[in-house]
């Protein structure tokens, strides 16, 4: 006998606004969610939700609010910054909560591996934040690909303009800590360190080794979402940064990632290579000439079809080219799907998510290898995801998994 969905889903929130704020607010948006409690830890940036949630507690510390909250709760949304996605997930998941999180969907690879492990072990309700998954766009493209649109994939080039990289050194200063900001618990996982204005939190951590995974970090998982997708790709064979390496604490600019996956059904050969840049970096001349008269999207992919090509501008409608050849071609139709509120009604016992852990962790890992590769320039990096190690430069290894802080240890990850 089918259980009877659940009536009201009790929801809880890390993060209070930017990211955190749209996650929770869209959430919370779908008729059967109650907001229960939300995770702040610089209370200044709690006043929209005391005022659009007035019956909401804020707490300060995540960990105090798990422990007091956690039976009154059914699921919650990890949006912090990415250093404290894994052992908040993770935390949460171990209390049988359903989660909601954002990209990437950790810090380093092997949280990746042990969060996709214990959800699918456990039976848990997952989405990653990645809602152009669930876009008519993206679904139409991932269509396409698949119909045979474009014959055989060759080859994928993706891209993004955003620049979170930074050449300087640490500014030699520390500042006064906010009242309103626990510096420690924002820290959380990782070493200790001075607080610095405006370097760090709010906005600037996407760009620091400790706390951010950069500009691939960042869109990698949306831009590469729908080339995954659409290919059915697996664990990629190998990895090569041609780019810009980080220095001693931030991510280097202009990336430029060569990956060599397994090929599939959808591709032309054994193998099939996707090819990431950011900043100022572009696919070269010989594959934007086969754009013809149409403008290269600020972020999108180009994918190279044995029978012709297709643009995705991210969070576009996909082009085929060449345009007369494609001109009465048959094109999906699709209904919207609300990316969060699929998320609620998998936790209420209807349907399932499509952006779950078991898709979004290998998707979060190929991404993540990006990172370590941009460590060892004009290096080729050898990938057995199986072991979870790269074969033929040991020295990688190191980057995989990340000791936490003594005292912030996590069952499953520490």
């Amino acid at each position: 006998m089918a259980r009877s969905p659940l009536e009201t889903v009790r929801h809880a929130s890390f993060g209070a606004s930017g990211m955190a704020g749209s996650d929770l607010n869209a959430i919370s948006s779908h008729p059967n969610v109650k907001l229960i409690c939300v995770a702040e830890v610089d209370l200044s940036r709690s006043a929209e939700v005391r005022k659009k949630y007035p019956e909401t507690k804020i707490y300060q510390d995540w960990r105090e609010m798990l422990d007091k909250e956690h039976k009154n709760l059914d699921c919650v949304n990890v949006s912090t910054p990415d250093h404290m996605h894994a052992p908040i997930g993770m935390s949460a998941m171990q209390l049988g909560l359903h989660v909601y999180g954002q990209k990437p969907l950790t810090h380093d690879i092997y949280e990746t591996r042990r969060l996709t492990e214990f959800a699918r072990s456990n039976r848990l309700v997952t989405q990653m934040g990645i809602q152009i998954h669930s876009s008519v766009e993206y679904r139409s493209a991932v269509d396409l690909v698949q119909w045979g649109a474009i014959g055989k994939v060759r080859a994928v080039h993706t891209w993004s303009s955003k620049k979170w990289s930074d050449p300087n050194a640490r500014p030699d200063r520390q500042d006064p800590v906010p009242a309103s900001l626990n510096w420690d618990m924002w820290l959380g996982v990782c070493a200790e360190r001075p607080f610095i204005a405006g370097y760090y939190h709010p906005g600037q951590w996407r760009k620091r080794l400790d706390f951010g995974t950069g500009t691939f970090g960042d869109m990698g998982c949306h831009i590469y979402d729908p080339v995954f997708k659409a290919l059915n790709l697996t664990a990629p064979l190998s990895v090569r940064s041609e780019g810009t390496s980080p220095n001693q604490y931030s991510w280097g600019e202009n990336a430029v990632v060569h990956y060599v996956f397994p090929g599939t059904k959808y591709t032309a050969g054994k193998t099939v290579s996707v090819t990431w840049y950011d900043g100022d970096m572009r696919p070269p001349a010989e594959v934007t000439a086969q754009l013809g008269a149409t403008k290269l999207p600020d972020q999108g992919s180009i994918f190279l079809g044995s029978q012709g090509v297709m643009v995705l501008p991210h969070i576009g409608k996909p082009i085929l080219l060449p345009e007369a050849q494609f001109r009465d071609f048959p094109r999906p139709k699709l209904e919207p799907i609300n990316h969060w509120h699929s998320f609620v009604e998998a936790v209420r016992g209807n349907g399932k998510t499509s952006a779950h852990f078991g898709y979004a962790g290998p998707l979060t890992e190929t991404v993540l290898l990006g990172g370590v590769a941009s460590r060892f320039p004009k290096t080729t990096l050898e990938w057995n995801a199986r072991k979870l190690k790269f074969t033929n430069e040991t020295a990688a290894n190191q980057f995989i998994r990340r000791e936490y802080r003594r005292g912030w240890e996590v069952k499953g990850l520490s």
